[in-house]
């Protein structure tokens, strides 16, 4: 007999029990369809001409040669696509292709769309690109010390500015200066992390497909021909955020937002080195509108490497003072972030680099100053918890440093410093549950840290570092009210459910989490649900697969869309039965009265039962983070989250 019908934690039949990603068969076996698998009728094959410069002037194009060659159908340039783009809204600052200056050695010049891939090649041989190089700056401190004698990274925002500064922060929370003073021990350290790039299996991969309104011979106006395209843009793409790139698209291209469709195949790999737009998502939807041909363009592994985005080498200076008891007392920092050529993420990281540290151990009194700079070299961005890895290893660092000054433990300072749960850190983040002291009493316990630590021959060793990260940031992208998270679900009268989820599935297992949820809420069986993502025309708006965000909100997101129909499922079993709704059960299959589990029926009688009753059932489910989740100041915001 089953007595509590309401789904508890201990009623679960799917959560918390190992399942199969539901897309794993598909992947193990070959027939998933990633981006490059997908072939269009009539679909030419486009390249990108990149610069070999890290830093010059472009002085002309001349693309006639190329346009020329048998077997070309069309050439883009800058010219074409003069609008900015940039996942930040604030810091646009990157053409789609290159059209005063190449700052990078792989800056995009000009892409072409051939019949076929070798064609393409020999056209970007034919292409004339005359350039007047400039000093190149390619160590961050040279950078910041720049006098404009030679020509900027970038322009500068106001007059006596320095243009290779792209976001300056500093904040500071408490009596900094005076604690570092009272404290018994202060240690000081300067360390340099190197940055690194993301390697997924798959390389960056995009289609562009254009359907003009009644265009004759199917040809559009070129990209830069039409101040409003009459038409439908489909861009198929390796990306982990359709929703920025649909927003982009249709921003750069001038397309009416209502005209762009993203779809988004299987991922595989991402780790944040594709969450924003790339040239050749432009260049594909620009060279298919000029062609009318749907165009497809893969990197190579090379082109993955210069489209970069990977973690920011950081220069990190350090002091951090605790009382003779190995409690914190005061942290001051002074960072500096080699940014490479475009802004990418890095206003946020610029925040993040200081904003992330203050958990999960309390610390009274914390200052940060942190700088990024433009250099001529590929752009960082974000590589699984941009901006917070590096200062983490700097910090993990001086806490051994004072453990030793203080003559205890790392683990034990690590715990004497817990900040405990449901707190608010110094910079004014809301943390409510933290395991962070049975994590460490577990660690102790698997690596036998009482046997080894200082015990072991010469050259061995045992370390321990903790860290916390965010579930997802408060701050969307783009500031809007709308909700950050969402899922419309579907029953069918065959005791289907369909989930349509705007989550970014790159290997991560948001599918299975909606599915698992689904299946839990509604009793069906998991192999009874289908889950249809991945594209933009028929799926509500998720912001992407970034900031460890996905089960958090999206699993939220889907139990508030779940319960909306199990409670009119319920609520129809119950009348049939003269009951009450919450003795109710779905699980496994079928309805069950709770107070005698012999009381039961299919599934698929207790929907359609519903369906008689309520009308056509289907739910929209929504999360928003709540607004009490951050401190009252600016940057706030950035770093917050509803979960850590």
């Amino acid at each position: 007999m089953i007595r509590n019908a309401r789904n508890t934690k201990s009623d679960h039949h799917l959560i918390g029990k190992p399942q199969r990603k539901i897309e794993g068969l598909e992947k193990s076996t070959g027939r998933a369809v990633y981006t490059d698998d997908v072939t269009l009728p009539g679909m030419l094959h486009g390249k990108i001409l990149r610069s070999p410069h890290p830093h010059a002037r472009i002085v002309a194009v001349d693309t006639a040669a190329a346009e020329a060659l048998e077997g070309v159908r069309g050439v883009v340039t800058g010219r074409d696509m003069p609008t900015t783009f940039g996942i930040i809204p604030w810091t646009p600052d990157e053409y789609p292709l290159a059209v005063d200056r190449v700052r990078y050695v792989g800056d995009g010049v000009a892409a072409v769309a051939a019949v076929d891939e070798d064609t393409a090649l020999r056209a970007l041989e034919l292409i004339r690109v005359e350039y007047e190089e400039l000093p190149a700056f390619l160590d961050p401190f040279a950078a910041l010390a720049a006098d404009g004698s030679t020509p900027f990274v970038h322009e500068a925002k106001r007059e006596g500015r320095n243009g290779n500064v792209t976001k300056h922060v500093l904040l500071d929370f408490g009596d900094v200066d005076g604690l570092m003073e009272a404290s018994d021990v202060v240690v000081e350290g300067e360390y340099f992390f190197e940055g690194t790039t993301h390697a997924p299996i798959e390389p960056h991969c995009a289609i562009g497909l254009w359907e003009p309104d009644g265009t004759v011979g199917g040809a559009a106006p070129s990209p830069a021909s039409a101040p409003e395209r009459r038409g439908k843009l489909t861009v198929w793409s390796a990306t982990q955020v359709p929703h920025y790139l649909h927003r982009e698209l249709a921003r750069v291209l001038e397309v009416d937002p209502a005209r762009v469709r993203v779809i988004q195949p299987l991922v595989g790999g991402a780790f944040g080195g594709k969450s924003e737009p790339f040239d050749l998502e432009f260049c594909v939807a620009a060279l298919a509108m000029k062609t009318g041909r749907p165009v497809k363009i893969l990197y190579t592994r090379e082109e993955v490497f210069y489209a970069h985005r990977g973690r920011h080498p950081f220069h990190m200076r350090y002091r951090t003072g605790c009382d003779a008891d190995g409690k914190l007392r005061s942290v001051d920092a002074k960072i500096v972030l080699d940014g490479g050529a475009y802004a990418s993420f890095g206003l946020v990281t610029t925040y993040y680099s200081g904003q992330l540290l203050c958990a999960p151990y309390a610390m009274p009194a914390y200052r940060f100053d942190s700088t990024r700079v433009y250099t001529n070299k590929p752009a960082c961005g974000p590589k699984r918890g941009h901006g917070s890895v590096q200062p983490r290893f700097a910090f993990e660092v001086q806490l051994d440093k004072l453990a030793e000054r203080v003559g205890l433990d790392p683990m034990e300072l690590r715990r004497r410093n817990f900040i405990g749960s449901n707190v608010r850190t110094v910079n004014g983040f809301r943390v409510t549950s933290n395991g962070f002291l049975e994590c460490l009493e577990s660690v102790e316990r698997a690596s036998g840290w009482k046997e080894k630590f200082r015990r072991l021959p010469f050259g061995r060793g045992v370390g321990v570092a903790g860290s916390t990260y965010i579930s997802g940031t408060n701050y969307p992208i783009y500031p809007n009210e709308m909700p950050q998270s969402a899922v419309q679900m579907q029953v069918d009268r065959s005791g289907r459910v369909a989930v349509f989820s705007g989550a970014s599935e790159i290997g991560q297992g948001c599918d299975s989490l909606v599915a698992l949820i689904a299946a839990e809420e509604l009793g069906v069986p998991l192999e009874h649900v289908r889950v249809l993502r991945g594209d933009t025309d028929f799926t509500p708006v998720d912001l992407g697969a970034y900031s460890s965000r996905v089960t958090f909100m999206l699993g939220n997101a889907a139990i508030d869309a779940a319960r909306k129909l199990r409670k009119l499922v319920q609520e129809a079993v119950a009348d049939r039965w003269e009951v009450q709704p919450f003795e109710v059960l779905l699980a496994g299959g079928r309805a069950y009265w709770a107070p005698d589990t012999e009381r039961q029926m299919p599934i698929r009688e207790a929907f359609n039962l519903a369906e008689a009753q309520f009308g056509t059932l289907g739910s929209t489910g929504w999360y928003n983070t709540p607004k009490d989740v951050h401190g009252d100041y600016r940057g706030g915001t950035i770093g917050a989250s509803p979960a850590y």
